[in-house]
């Protein structure tokens, strides 16, 4: 049979066109078929610049790719750990820290190596200030008088057992005893007064750790229970958080602060009484020289023991479109990203799950989001 020549044409021009195939992460969560470049030529933007065409996809040349560092990854389904987040505040461990008051009314003296300031490092017994006792006037010339009146008490034992001790062998030895014993009564007594009197007692250092608060100066006048300086070790502090859910403590598998990928958490244990309507929660913060300060908020994300299924990605792919909706966004060609709305749950400080709107065969930003977000 002869074939036409211009069937021959035909068919070899058919031949001649190239399959277009449809690039990883061009199909929806629901398999559904997103358009590839260049399908609309109204939504093609003309040269190689940046910019969003009209169905809201962004195109970006190579090379700009490059110089935004623009990094991808396909999407991997898989079970994860569930995470609440709370609201919490940094204090200071008990069995860490300590607290530095003053015992009795008295004027702050420095030690020989000075007051202490803020961040210095002490050890446990050493001496902070040195507190002078102060009294008021009648108080203060009650003790001179009962000095006085204990000398004169102690010069007459003195007498009196130098008298006995002569007459020794005439007198009872129970006698002589019991002078000696009223002399040494009498001294340990003046000792006593004359030094609330006279001398200083010496502040010092409840645990080991760093000065996080102090409050005196050099002849301050400190009542008892002053608060004179808090101590705290910076590798291990408590964070105190609190949650409406009674029930939650039961199922805290691990936790992390927010912004703090270094401080790790672990739970101490939860009140049995609400506090403003919420349960109290206490969790142990230990870090080397962890950055955190006593009375700091931060955010406690806990990891619970239930699962959710979803695709784990860093947390700087997500990005909120114009109408505040949260987007990740897909490349679905060489230089065609397409924004992609999705439910997000917090996973820790540094991860996100997708638990709906992307497919595994999704080739989605991770690095240089938020730029891709900015192309207008």
């Amino acid at each position: 049979m002869t074939i036409h020549p211009a069937v021959l044409c035909f068919a070899w021009c058919l031949a001649a066109i190239p399959i277009a195939h449809a690039a990883p992460g061009a199909h929806g969560p629901n398999g559904e078929h997103l358009a590839a470049p260049g399908s609309n030529t109204s939504n093609t933007a003309s040269g190689t610049a940046l910019a969003r065409l009209l169905d809201g996809s962004v195109q970006v040349p190579k090379l700009a790719q490059r110089r935004m560092q623009i990094r991808t990854v396909m999407g991997q389904l898989a079970e994860h750990a569930l995470t609440v987040a709370l609201n919490g505040r940094v204090a200071i461990d008990p069995n860490a820290g300590g607290r530095v008051q003053a015992p009795f009314a008295g004027r702050i003296e420095a030690g020989r190596r000075g007051l202490p300031v803020l961040g210095q490092r002490v050890t446990k017994g050493q001496t902070l200030v040195d507190l002078r006792p102060v009294s008021g006037a009648i108080e203060h010339a009650n003790q001179q008088a009962q000095l006085a009146d204990l000398r004169a008490n102690r010069l007459l034992a003195e007498q009196r057992v130098a008298r006995l001790a002569q007459l020794e062998g005439s007198v009872p030895g129970k006698d002589i005893e019991a002078a000696k014993a009223e002399l040494s009564s009498l001294r340990g007594r003046e000792r006593a007064v004359s030094s609330s009197l006279a001398s200083t007692y010496a502040i010092t250092a409840s645990a080991s750790g760093v000065i996080a608060t102090a409050h005196v100066l050099a002849g301050q006048i400190v009542e008892p229970r002053d608060i004179l300086f808090d101590i705290v070790d910076p590798g291990r502090m408590m964070v105190e958080a609190s949650s409406t859910d009674v029930t939650l403590a039961a199922h805290i598998d691990g936790a992390s602060l927010l912004n703090f990928p270094t401080v790790a958490l672990t739970l101490a244990g939860a009140g049995r009484s609400l506090q403003n309507g919420a349960l109290p929660l206490n969790f142990r913060a230990s870090a080397k020289d962890a950055p955190l300060a006593i009375g700091q908020p931060v955010t406690v994300l806990a990891r619970l023991a239930t699962k959710v299924k979803g695709i784990a990605l860093p947390a700087e792919a997500l990005v909120r479109s114009p109408t505040n909706e949260a987007i990740v966004w897909i490349k679905s060609g060489a230089e065609r990203f397409i924004a992609q709305p999705v439910v997000v749950q917090v996973l820790d400080a540094d991860t996100i799950i997708i638990v709906r709107g992307l497919a595994p065969d999704n080739r989605v930003v991770v690095s240089g989001a938020a730029l891709i977000n900015q192309i207008r």
